[in-house]
């Protein structure tokens, strides 16, 4: 296998974009790409596109890649259409550094797109219709009851609370089914672990920090601890604020190949060192644990080695479970992890230093490419107030969907910084 490296990131701010659908939000970034890219649009040699909800949304189910950028000006050449839920641009960059790779292109861009922001008003029927719609990132034959439970359990949690005094707010009648899993999976890790709500608002609180920092995050307001707990409940012990936002976004990266390198005068390489994507076991494994094993294997470095990482973080436990899958804190201690302060800027290993999914935004199928962007510009010392001191080594991974209780698709990457 050929060295293969990022020459280019791009991305739009993630928010919301009413007037404007996949083919704008597609052109925007790629406009972005061109400012950092000393390849042009010429010379890409194959296409990689993230995507989750075009289909569901228009009707623009097959071809999504195709019908993006050929307004563009990209044709002629292989696009391939990645789907897998929230994992799609992830998947889609595994594709674009497989193929570089192996051989078959020196040159290949990964572009995830993603609009969920309705255009006009939204009644809260559409908005329960539309969170209904992210079933399709699980079973369906089986996940809608399931939901209900959670639901129902959740629930039955925050009446016991709120009778208790313990909680004021009242939870979200329309909500992501994600929630409710998270939510489920948080109150086990509780049980088992002695794990608190107010780790879960330290970890929200220090990733509404480093948003606050981001230009192009969602939401760049800074919250107390206090102020996330006493925000309105989603699905017990989850707050809003400890929640992903729904919104608007794009990302991309050209990756090139070690030999075409050499012709890039003006380029600023960050080299893949892991490219892992697997899919959800059978019997219950943590396959986001073997994604990062075969990760460091294949890099040749271990947990300690990471510098930051950008972690799938759709709630505030969502970071605490990869903290701990990664190797970053034994098992069960992602908690007190948080709570050490290891994980925030200054800390001993900054994680989600964009402000995460928490807080620079969801955008489902550009979601992992962001991800990317984030930890190139770190490792090139480009990250502005957020810059992580040093970092040589960084690591993303990016989850999609959920079978069971685990995540159905998980992919996770390791990059080294341009030499100094």
């Amino acid at each position: 296998m050929r060295g293969v490296h990022v020459v280019a990131v791009g991305m739009i701010p993630f928010g919301k974009y009413p007037e404007q659908g996949v083919k704008g939000l597609a052109a925007m970034v790629m406009t972005n790409l061109r400012d950092d890219s000393p390849i042009s649009l010429d010379e890409i040699e194959a296409v990689w596109m993230g995507n989750a909800g075009w289909g569901m949304n228009t009707g623009q189910h097959c071809i999504r890649g195709q019908v993006a950028l050929a307004p563009l000006g990209i044709g002629g050449i292989p696009v391939m259409n990645v789907e897998n839920a929230c994992a799609g641009a992830s998947s889609a960059l595994h594709g674009a550094y497989l193929g570089v790779a192996a051989g078959a292109y020196d040159i290949a861009l990964a572009i995830g797109v993603e609009k969920m922001t309705p255009p006009g008003s939204e009644t809260p029927e559409e908005k329960a219709r539309r969170f209904e719609s992210f079933l399709a990132g699980t079973d369906v034959e089986v996940t809608r009851q399931l939901i209900e439970q959670m639901k129902a359990h959740a629930d039955a949690k925050r009446a016991e609370l709120t009778a208790n005094g313990q909680v004021a707010a009242e939870g979200s009648a329309a909500r992501s089914p994600f929630m409710d899993i998270y939510s489920m999976a948080s109150r086990l890790h509780m049980d088992r672990y002695g794990t608190t709500q107010e780790q879960l608002a330290v970890i929200a609180s220090k990733n509404h920090f480093h948003g606050s920092l981001n230009p192009d995050a969602q939401y760049r307001m800074p919250m107390t601890v206090g102020e996330v707990l006493d925000d309105r409940l989603v699905s017990y012990p989850l707050t809003r604020a400890m929640c992903a936002p729904t919104g608007d976004g794009a990302a991309a990266a050209i990756l090139v190949s070690e030999e075409r390198l050499g012709d890039l005068d003006a380029a600023r390489p960050v080299r893949i060192r892991a490219s892992v994507l697997r899919s959800a076991g059978t019997k219950g494994e943590n396959e986001a644990s073997t994604a990062a094993r075969k990760a460091y294997e294949m890099a040749g470095v271990g947990p300690e080695d990471i510098d930051t990482a950008e972690v799938h973080d759709a709630t505030a436990f969502g970071e605490l479970a990869q903290t701990e899958s990664l190797g970053f804190c034994p098992e069960g201690e992602g908690g007190p992890y948080a709570e050490s302060g290891a994980t925030t800027l200054g800390g001993s290993k900054p994680v989600n230093p964009s402000g995460g999914l928490e807080c620079r935004g969801h955008p489902l199928g550009a979601t992992g490419l962001a991800q990317a962007a984030e930890i190139v510009r770190q490792l090139r010392g480009e990250a502005g107030e957020r810059q992580v001191a040093g970092a040589r080594l960084g690591l993303t991974e990016n989850g999609g969907g959920f079978l069971g209780m685990g995540e159905a698709a998980i992919a996770v990457h390791i990059f080294e910084g341009p030499p100094t």
